[in-house]
């Protein structure tokens, strides 16, 4: 990653350029030096009353516009082009999210408010791929069928986006665990990283797919790969949001269908753990947890290149400098 920016080596010596107008303005209230000490004015009356013409202005102004470029190239402008070279890759990682018609359950609080289990996920989800900006992450959304929303990659800004279109409806209908755990593993299995993760998240039991869960946990176990099961919804009944026969938005209430003893299991046979996230809170502790778990030291490199500007203003000031000094000894030059 290159970053560029603009600064100033010493930026102490700008405030110094406000005296530079303060100092003209000071200068112009007294008047230039006097060329010939006098006591009086009487004898230069009719002088005095003539036309003012005062060419040796442009020779204060080129003092003045050489002093600004002298202070800014004291302070030394810079452009610096930063970057950063990840040495190590990180962890390989793919996010199976369950989008069944049972995630819009409102069984969750956010703010005071009742919203579904699928808007936490996303907010859950997002934090944790935020904290591992070093991993290379990919996610499947599943109900009926397994659907691949990203494969893995290192553009979390893109793979935030499609977290973002995380709905219910992306996967048809039912809970095909087996098959969304086959997904992951297929997509993790050439992979070299140095670990390889599945995070599963759902809120029901398996009923759908042609791969039953444990088979798909002992295959992807095989590979190398760990897994962890979070168990999303409340304890007993959720409240879930529905039709009536007139089209109107009515809620009803439903059990609460999980098989707490299948997702331990099948984060035993991967070697992982398995979570239960019963409310907002608790969501967002379980990928916290998960992210504390799998940590692993990245090794990276810090480059920066540093690009001198104050030749720019230096160069100017030296021609505007010698311009006065070469006019001060022509027709505008004063008398001793």
């Amino acid at each position: 990653m290159i970053a560029t920016d603009y600064q100033f080596a010493h930026p102490w010596v700008l405030p110094f350029l406000l005296l530079i107008p303060m100092l003209a303005y000071m200068r112009g209230r007294r008047g230039r030096d006097a060329a010939i000490q006098y006591s009086g004015l009487s004898l230069l009356g009719p002088l005095v009353r003539g036309r003012k013409v005062q060419p040796g202005g442009w020779l204060s102004a080129l003092r003045y516009l050489a002093l600004f470029c002298f202070l800014i190239a004291l302070a030394r402008p810079q452009k610096v082009d930063s970057s950063t070279q990840v040495q190590e890759s990180g962890i390989d990682m793919m996010l199976a999210i369950d989008l069944s018609p049972s995630m819009e359950a409102l069984d969750y609080i956010k703010d005071g408010q009742e919203i579904s289990r699928v808007e936490v996920v996303r907010d859950a989800v997002t934090e944790f791929i935020q904290a591992r900006p070093n991993d290379r992450i990919g996610m499947v959304a599943f109900a009926g069928d397994a659907y691949l929303m990203s494969p893995l990659t290192l553009d979390h800004d893109w793979l935030l986006q499609n977290v973002d279109r995380l709905q219910v409806g992306l996967a048809g209908d039912a809970t095909a665990i087996g098959s969304a755990l086959a997904t992951c593993a297929n997509r993790l299995r050439d992979e070299k990283g140095k670990s390889k993760i599945i995070v599963l998240l759902t809120d029901g039991a398996n009923n759908a797919g042609k791969i039953t869960p444990f088979a798909a946990a002992e295959a992807a176990h095989a590979l190398g790969i760990k897994i962890y099961a979070i168990g999303a919804g409340s304890a007993d009944v959720a409240k879930f949001p529905t039709h009536d026969v007139f089209g109107r938005r009515v809620y009803i209430t439903i059990p609460v269908d999980i098989d707490e003893g299948a997702l331990q299991k099948i984060a035993d046979i991967g070697g992982g753990k398995f979570f239960r996230a019963k409310d907002t809170e608790t969501m967002h502790k379980v990928y916290a947890e998960i992210n504390k778990l799998e940590t692993n030291e990245v090794s990276v490199k810090h480059f920066q290149h540093v690009r001198e500007y104050f030749t720019w203003a230096l160069f100017p000031g030296l021609l505007l400098l010698g311009a006065e000094i070469a006019l001060s000894h022509t027709r505008w030059r004063r008398l001793p």
